[in-house]
């Protein structure tokens, strides 16, 4: 623990201790006293950006690739108010994300005077962060401010779900206890046991098991675990969308990604032909599992998530996935390791170096033949085409809101990556989504980073369009992103040829300068899509045209 003395010290001190390893924020009037501190101190390093969610979304991709906490500090109203959205999203996705927000001391809080920044009330704030956040308090009480901390920061770890830390300014200073370090909350021993008993009976019952995994496999860091069930089982492994790049590294076979009816053929048939499901994190979405058939078993398939377990009918309550895998491998015991199947799916290689124009797959086979000759780099991927293109890159690090698909993710995220790792990303994002946090680059230099950014430049927002083809509101101009970017301090190139995205790939990855981001920006002509959102689209298509002309004939 720590020896210094007051509240805003201990916080970060406390940070530390559970799992923080950076802070990102933007300061404000509410907040000047607590970033005052975080300077001085120097206990976590911070990074500020431009725009409040960009500081969310980086936190949020920091505390997914380093299996920690992410931090995002701002202030009070204005600066708060604009996280809403990265959290909702933090919170859907299951991430570990410590809110701070600065907030006004109780001698400002005079009767009959509205302060700035406020909206219905000073607790309207409080409220709205509640609904998006699994445990909350307002550190205005020294005395039990220790306790509080270490609650709330408890439950964001336990749980990998956001929390909201309120702190007034005239509290940041003020003397504090230690902040204890609580351990993880306890299971029941008998209750984990009889739940892995019940799971293994179900896996022997069974003829074609198949184990799919989720971004929470990582958030409990179980990856190792859970590759060393499938080695005892020899169980098919499979991830979900959003789980993508789960279990990479982990020496299993290659693994395939479903995606209900936009999924390859022979990976659909795999988990829809299952007579058992083992699903360790799966969130059972729309995205992940993409309008399955009808013979997909969800009800009668094992669900691990949230600290919970579900067989069919049967339901575990408290249960943690560390605790339950554990129990698993113990009962075991020395059982030889058994073959996992091969994957279905290999991944394109051997770009084409030549004058044709380049299509987003052909960016997933340029990335697949760089990571083989320079080793595997990690991934921010925005949502839409980038993140389907994305599928088509060999298993590895990812990070991307495959689930909650908000736009603006990917270029604070492969930022927060590379604070929170230390390694360069690779950030894939499309126009539209680079109009709207593309700009955090800006905050490259300053803070020592240089990703490898890719723009899937198609002038529009192509996933609408391929879901609603005639609105013009789908245009976008053309914005000439890589002529924008020695003002942002980076180095630009426009590529309209295979032959010249090799070339501008090969440069950025082979000639790094700290501080200064690459950036490619690749020509798409409307309506090229990547294989995979080519087939999400007409698998999604025919799904709903099915479950129309079945409503029509009732």
């Amino acid at each position: 623990m720590n020896n210094q003395g007051v509240l805003a010290e201990r916080l970060l001190h406390a940070l530390r201790d559970y799992g923080a390893t950076e802070v990102f924020g933007i300061p404000g009037d509410f907040a000047l006293p607590f970033f005052k501190v975080m300077e001085e101190s120097a206990i976590l390093p911070l990074h500020t950006l431009s725009h409040e969610p960009g500081v969310g979304f980086a936190a949020d991709a920091a505390a997914r690739i380093n299996r920690g906490l992410g931090v995002a500090a701002v202030t009070y109203g204005a600066g708060a108010l604009n996280l809403i959205n990265t959290v909702a999203c933090a919170y859907a996705e299951r991430s570990p994300l410590v809110v701070i927000s600065g907030a006004p001391s109780r001698s400002e809080q005079i009767e009959g005077l509205v302060l700035h920044h406020q909206t219905r009330t000073l607790n309207s704030q409080y409220r709205m962060f509640e609904e998006i956040t699994c445990a909350q308090t307002r550190l205005d009480d020294p005395e039990k401010a220790p306790q509080e901390i270490a609650r709330v920061l408890r439950a964001c770890r336990d749980h990998a779900l956001p929390v909201y830390i309120e702190l007034p300014r005239d509290m940041v200073s003020v003397p504090c206890g230690s902040v204890p370090l609580l351990a993880p909350a306890q299971a029941d021993p008998a209750a984990v046991a009889e739940c892995a008993e019940e799971i293994l009976t179900r896996l022997r019952q069974a003829a074609q098991p198949v184990l799919m995994v989720d971004a929470e496999v990582r958030r409990y860091d179980c990856e190792a675990a859970v590759a060393a069930l499938a080695r005892r089982l020899g169980l098919p492994v499979v991830t979900t969308f959003m789980g993508r790049g789960v279990l990479g590294g982990h020496g299993l076979p290659a693994l395939d990604t479903y995606l209900g009816a936009a999924s390859h053929p022979q990976v659909r048939d795999l988990v829809e032909g299952a007579d058992f499901l083992l699903l360790f994190g799966v969130i059972p979405s729309d995205t992940n599992f993409a309008e399955p058939r009808e013979r997909l078993e969800l009800r009668s398939a094992c669900h691990v998530l949230g600290r919970a377990v579900r067989i069919g009918h049967h339901h575990y309550h408290s249960i943690p996935l560390p605790d339950l895998l554990a129990a698993l491998l113990t009962r075991l015991g020395d059982a030889p390791e058994q073959p996992v199947p091969q994957g279905h799916v290999t991944y394109a290689r051997g770009l084409p170096q030549d004058q044709q124009g380049v299509a987003p797959s052909d960016i997933a086979c340029a990335l697949n033949d760089a990571f083989a000759v320079y080793g595997p780099m990690p991934i921010a991927s925005d949502i839409g085409d980038c993140m389907f293109t994305a599928m088509e890159i060999d298993h590895g690090a990812l990070v991307g809101p495959g689930f909650y698909a908000t736009m603006g993710f990917g270029v604070p995220a492969g930022l927060g990556v590379q604070a929170a790792s230390g390694q360069r990303p690779v950030i894939l994002v499309g126009d539209g989504a680079f109009q709207m946090t593309g700009w955090e680059l800006g905050n490259c230099r300053h803070n020592g980073w240089n990703p490898i950014v890719i723009v899937l430049n198609n002038r529009s927002w192509e996933m609408l369009r391929a879901f609603q083809p005639a609105s013009r509101f789908n245009d976008l101009s053309d914005w000439h992103f890589a002529d924008l970017s020695p003002a942002l301090g980076g180095r630009g190139q426009r590529v309209q040829t295979r032959a010249e995205l090799k070339a501008a790939l090969d440069r950025a990855i082979t000639d790094p300068q700290k501080g200064q981001f690459d950036l490619i920006e690749v020509m798409i002509e409307p309506g090229c899509r990547s294989v995979t959102l080519t087939r999400f689209v007409e698998g999604i298509s025919q799904a709903r045209a099915k479950a129309a002309a079945a409503m029509a004939a009732e």
